[in-house]
């Protein structure tokens, strides 16, 4: 029980490095969910709603990525990026900039998969009248999207939670580093196998309580959907 006790004191005194570490965690995956957000979007946008060739292999393409290793992803983006790699040229290897790469990598096939089903269904409800006024792509995109606004949160938030948790990509890329490049699940797998499991156990908790606030507002998000539906 010292050990819990510990904890909380570790985030009721606000510890500097705790908070720290916290912050980063949050600023590199939060950067990571914006550029994913901005790319997965429209793409999913343009899968849902317009027919090409080659569309399946796409889908099929962005589906498998889903299951991508993430340590395979941290070690590929090693190699391209080591000092005698493709990019090493650009001194970016363990530093919050090739993790925000390393997390973008591994939820924008989410964002992308799950927003391109979700915005087919929705499509479809409008194909017949967009092709009675010969709506052009970007104007279907742009309308399918807004409608499906409340319910693309819920997909975002879930790659949210998806770069909150990564912990292989990101400790091979950025090599946690002290005050530079240790993030929550980096730290947790570091200090429970030095036997700092106060320092472990805080993170663990936090990492709990944002995951609840993550649900919590995906609740709130469908529930906000129904009403307007119904309205």
């Amino acid at each position: 029980m010292e050990v819990f006790f510990n904890s909380l004191s570790l985030i009721l005194s606000f510890d500097k490095d705790l908070y720290e570490i916290i912050f980063l965690s949050l600023r590199v995956s939060l950067i990571a969910l914006l550029i994913s957000t901005i790319i997965g979007l429209p793409i999913a946008g343009i899968l849902a709603s317009k027919n090409f060739l080659g569309k399946k292999l796409v889908l099929i393409f962005f589906n498998s990525m889903m299951a991508l290793p993430p340590v395979f992803v941290g070690l590929v983006l090693y190699v391209l990026f080591s000092q005698s790699g493709f990019f090493g040229f650009m001194n970016i290897l363990y530093t919050p900039m090739i993790m925000v790469i390393a997390q973008v990598i591994i939820i924008l096939p989410i964002i992308i998969s799950v927003s391109a089903e979700l915005l087919e269904n929705i499509f479809q409800e409008y194909k017949e009248l967009f092709d009675t006024f010969s709506v052009s792509t970007l104007r279907r995109v742009k309308t399918t999207l807004f409608d499906a606004r409340f319910s693309l949160i819920t997909c975002i938030l879930t790659g949210l939670g998806r770069a909150l948790s990564e912990v292989g990509a990101i400790i091979i890329v950025g090599g946690n580093i002290v005050h530079y490049t240790r993030v929550m699940t980096t730290t947790i797998a570091l200090e429970t196998s030095r036997g700092n499991l106060s320092l472990a156990i805080a993170l663990g908790i936090i990492l709990i309580f944002i995951s609840i606030m993550l649900n919590y507002i995906v609740i709130s998000i469908k529930n906000i959907s129904k009403q307007n539906s119904y309205d």
